[in-house]
């Protein structure tokens, strides 16, 4: 039982995580769909800040049992939410679903992985992180960034041909012929060169946002570029005549180069640790002179 107990503490994280980038994917292609019938992308981005924003506040009313007698907003928290409210928001989902009309999930699912690259480089442009050539951690976020920026280039410029899926067009699948009805995955009126343009400045928005709230652990980036094999799952099932060989293959680059910037992010953590637990362990086993003066 207790075997069982731990197995399942440790599956179930990853589980949750697979099913979050899943839903992720579903609610890519529920709004694909909604922006295919008309409605602007800035509409809906409206709508639904404002529904979320209606569940927070409520949820918040309810389930918060911590009361301080501390001044709940200040200039400066208020200042920091305008700014995180700026970039996250107005600026990076206005582009996100801009140009996720003009293209597809898995476009927007591939750029959306530049997020660890350009963040990368603007800490570097903005000097709050030192750059070694020498080191092993650093070379790999360069190499990661490389990778990812030449994948993006390759899925915005490159398309590729339709791939071709027999099932999707039998009669006897009544399914396949229902969903593509019913749901869209790639944007009518394709613009697939701007639309990536868009997507890529959403992503460095969300480098700016996630440099202003200060970046958090490692564990739930790491399973964001599943959202490709899941958005190539459903084009080939689903989707086959607005799916394409060229996206595919650019989204897979620029995963490839997305784990390889957060395997050398990981790295450099763990390095600094190990150096803040050795610094520590020493000063921790230094006697004070006068210490021992006194004991002589």
């Amino acid at each position: 039982m207790v075997a069982m107990r731990s197995m399942l503490e440790d599956v179930v994280p990853y589980m949750l995580m697979v099913a979050m980038e899943a839903c992720t994917i579903a609610l890519t292609i529920l709004a694909s769909t909604i922006m295919s019938r008309g409605m602007s992308p800035l509409v809906f981005v409206v709508y639904t800040n404002a529904l979320a924003s209606i569940i927070l506040l409520s949820s918040s009313f309810l389930f918060c049992k911590h009361r301080t007698e501390e001044p709940l907003f200040t200039l400066s928290l208020l200042t920091r939410l305008f700014f995180l409210g700026f970039t996250g928001i107005t600026i990076a989902q206005n582009l996100a679903f801009v140009g996720l009309s003009y293209s597809s999930p898995i476009l927007a699912c591939g750029m959306g992985n530049l997020i660890p690259t350009f963040s990368f480089l603007l800490s570097i442009i903005l000097r709050n992180r030192k750059f070694d050539w020498r080191g092993l951690s650093n070379g790999a976020k360069l190499i990661g960034s490389v990778v990812s920026i030449v994948g993006a280039i390759s899925i915005t410029l490159y398309k590729g041909p339709v791939i071709r899926n027999k099932y999707s067009y039998s009669s006897s699948s009544h399914l396949l012929q229902l969903v593509p009805r019913l749901f869209v995955f790639s944007s009518t009126d394709e613009h697939w060169f701007l639309g990536g343009i868009f997507l890529a400045a959403a992503s460095l928005a969300f480098s700016v946002w996630n440099i202003i709230q200060v970046k958090g652990p490692f564990y739930v980036p790491l399973f964001k570029p599943l959202g490709i094999p899941i958005a190539s799952l459903c084009g080939c099932i689903f989707f086959a005549h607005s799916f394409h060989y060229g996206s595919i293959m650019g989204a897979a680059i620029v995963g490839m180069g997305y784990y390889t910037v957060m395997w050398g992010l990981m790295r450099e953590d763990e390095t600094q640790t190990d150096h803040g637990a050795a610094d520590l362990s020493d000063d921790d086993n230094k006697v004070p002179l006068l210490e021992g003066e006194s004991q002589v």
